[in-house]
């Protein structure tokens, strides 16, 4: 792993243009991890544009310094990035159609594809991978990468980083939650992280719209395989009728695992009717 840190390090050091993008409908795991390696580039002073397919969600807002820190891809504008771009950082996913409408533009493009993830079964698309499945989140492979390049930890840094771990481990409540990952969250309350201020960004912003939502969900809530399987759904007309977006579905499937006895939780979302 230290040898793959390393060389993307150098890789890092010997261009000048970069891109980054994650995901549809970016999580904090996805927006934080763009962020925190997004400000490491900037502070080396390369040249670096996080776009994404999907606008940031209202309640990760907090945590970017401008609002066009993360753009949401117009290819009128964005296409000469992609296009000019070096290196090509695609995070927290292994599989490039979840890039949707920037997808075409990856493919084609000359950059250098370097993938960091923490997922399972990658499609190999890359010509660099960082893809550790062991790791509790892609925030926390960052992280190691920062450090690895002797990053000093600030509240610039320590702030997405603290989300992108603390949204993907359940705050803290998944298996991959160890006690090397509490030094690392110790280290980011130590440059200024203040808990409840996050917490309460995260979790205490919902619409009445979001909360109608989630009923719905309960109300769908099937449980099987003699209870060791828990399974919710929302479908499109759900999202109509209580005057939803997309983003406020994000954490539903937490709801299946806190069943007790429930060891797989799956939630179903309908994007289009039918």
């Amino acid at each position: 792993m230290k040898n793959i840190f390393e060389n993307i390090i150098s890789k890092i050091k010997t261009n000048n243009n970069f891109v980054i993008t994650t995901h549809v409908n970016p999580d904090g795991d996805a927006i934080g991890s763009e962020l925190a390696l997004a400000r490491y580039l900037t502070s080396i002073h390369k040249k670096v544009k996080i776009i994404n397919c999907s606008a940031t969600p209202d309640y990760l807002k907090f945590m970017l310094n401008s609002k066009d820190e993360v753009v949401e891809f117009n290819k009128e504008y964005h296409t000469g990035f992609i296009q000019n771009a070096d290196i090509i950082f695609t995070l927290d996913f292994n599989h490039l159609n979840r890039t949707e409408a920037l997808e075409e533009f990856i493919i084609i493009s000359e950059a250098t594809i370097i993938c960091i993830d923490h997922h399972e079964y990658p499609e190999n698309f890359e010509n660099i991978s960082l893809i550790d499945t062991k790791s509790s989140s892609t925030g926390e492979i960052i992280y190691r990468l920062l450090k690895q390049a002797k990053l000093e930890i600030t509240y610039d840094f320590a702030v997405p980083l603290y989300v992108a771990i603390m949204t993907d481990t359940g705050s803290f409540k998944y298996e991959r939650t160890t006690s090397e990952l509490h030094r690392i969250i110790a280290e980011f309350l130590d440059a200024g992280v203040i808990p409840k201020i996050i917490h309460q960004n995260i979790f205490d912003q919902g619409s009445a719209n979001r909360i109608q939502l989630l009923g719905r969900a309960f109300n769908s809530l099937v449980i099987d395989a003699n209870g060791k399987l828990a399974y919710m759904k929302i479908s499109s007309k759900d999202l109509i009728e209580t005057n939803s977006n997309e983003e406020d579905v994000e954490g539903f499937v937490n709801y299946t695992l806190s069943i007790k006895g429930v060891e797989v939780g799956i939630f179903f979302f309908e994007l289009e009717s039918g």
